[in-house]
């Protein structure tokens, strides 16, 4: 059981989001070679990553509009 400690802020030393980022970045490499070898991976092709960079791109100019308006 947690402590009472751990309760309270929520805290907790379990689980992906408390490893470090090392860690992390280890075991989703892991998953991604995985799913390449399993094939059910997916690879954007040219025109889908052009594309997902220009709605990326739109996004962020959208955000530092709003924020300049405030």
């Amino acid at each position: 059981m947690a402590s009472s400690n751990q309760a309270k802020s929520g805290n907790s030393n379990r689980g992906f989001a408390s490893m470090d980022p090392q860690r992390q970045r280890e075991i989703a490499s892991q998953g991604g070679r995985a799913a390449h070898e399993k094939g059910t991976a997916h690879e954007f092709s040219s025109e889908e990553a052009r594309e997902a960079g220009r709605k990326g791109g739109q996004a962020r100019s959208q955000n530092n509009r709003a924020s300049k308006a405030r």
